[in-house]
């Protein structure tokens, strides 16, 4: 029996993205290893992108068929949630064959995700739906119906056209499907750091915000590839900044528990909650530099109203 049926509003549209609700091994590898088995038997190029615990459990299942399957832990291919839709997600569904549909698990979402990411990974997968309606893409997204509050169980009904309760194997029409509200609900305020160095910055000064910037996260402790991360974002959300968002803005950063957080505010008003989260086109000139910042970063958190845009990102202190 096949995992995932086609209820009517999906026939219409090739792009088909059912949540599967488990409760424990047994019901996620009924789930997940029929539907991978299901795609290599229809000739269809299949990708695996989960928590890695859940990728060896997964692995160990498909036994020889796993060697046909591209396999990511989600943990560190997915560690920003921004940046799953173009480094995951279209990376991999880009390069089948035209024509031939891509079959992907994606999970997105565990137990120990903090609250502050969380945020970001529901929008990401409301933002799935609009990322590739009309593409003959599957996503199967699994949700640990045990150990998943349940907020994030009934996010799960909205952001997924369709859903396969636990113990099923067949997907219904989720009729709390509201993946537009979902995207604005969690477009959250981010408060005020008061204890954040501070730089207000113009065209005239983006030097010098860059490298205030790096001074301040080498005094936090970041060496290296992050720290050469951090001055790459301060460099792309302060040049958009005096580009796109009225010509000024405000950098700040700080240190919070074990990250380096990079803060930039400006004027501007962000339309489009797909920013950032396109690959670039081989022809594209500029409109890069979100998408940059979201492949190097591990968060990024963005608020955009009326007042201006916030654009937040955290770095590891190893």
């Amino acid at each position: 029996m096949s995992v995932v049926a086609e209820p009517l509003e999906q026939v219409r549209d090739p792009f088909v993205h059912p949540a599967l609700f488990y409760r424990d091994d047994q019901e996620y590898l009924d789930g997940t290893v029929s539907f991978v088995r299901e795609g290599l038997a229809a000739g269809e190029p299949v990708a695996v992108a989960v928590p890695g615990d859940r990728l060896r459990l997964l692995g160990d299942a498909l036994g020889d068929d796993a060697g046909a399957v591209r396999l990511l832990d989600m943990r560190e291919a997915g560690r920003n949630p921004g940046r799953i839709i173009p480094g995951v997600l279209r990376a991999f569904a880009d390069t089948c064959p035209a024509g031939r549909r891509a079959r992907i698990i994606g999970e997105p979402i565990w137990a120990d995700r903090s609250t502050t990411e969380y945020p970001a990974c529901v929008q990401h997968e409301a933002l799935i739906n609009a990322a590739f309606r009309g593409r003959p893409v599957t996503i199967l997204c699994p949700y640990d119906a045990v150990r998943l509050p349940g907020h994030v169980l009934a996010d799960a009904y909205a952001t997924h056209p369709t859903v396969i309760p636990a113990g099923s194997r067949v997907a219904r029409d989720s009729e709390a499907y509201a993946p537009d509200t979902v995207v604005a609900r969690y477009n959250e305020p981010l408060p005020l750091v008061a204890d954040a160095m501070s730089f207000p910055f113009v065209a005239e000064s983006l030097s010098l915000a860059r490298h205030a910037a790096v001074n301040e996260g080498r005094r936090l402790g970041l060496t290296g590839v992050t720290l050469e991360d951090l001055a790459l974002t301060t460099a792309e959300l302060t040049t958009n900044s005096v580009l796109h968002g009225g010509g000024s803005g405000v950098l700040r950063i700080w240190g919070e528990d074990g990250y380096v957080l990079c803060e930039v505010r400006d004027g501007g008003r962000l339309t489009d909650p797909l920013a950032g989260r396109r690959p670039a086109s081989r022809d594209q000139r500029g409109g890069r530099g979100l998408l940059m910042v979201n492949l190097i970063a591990d968060l990024v958190r963005v608020h955009a109203g009326d007042e201006g845009t916030t654009v937040r990102c955290w770095f590891t202190r190893r």
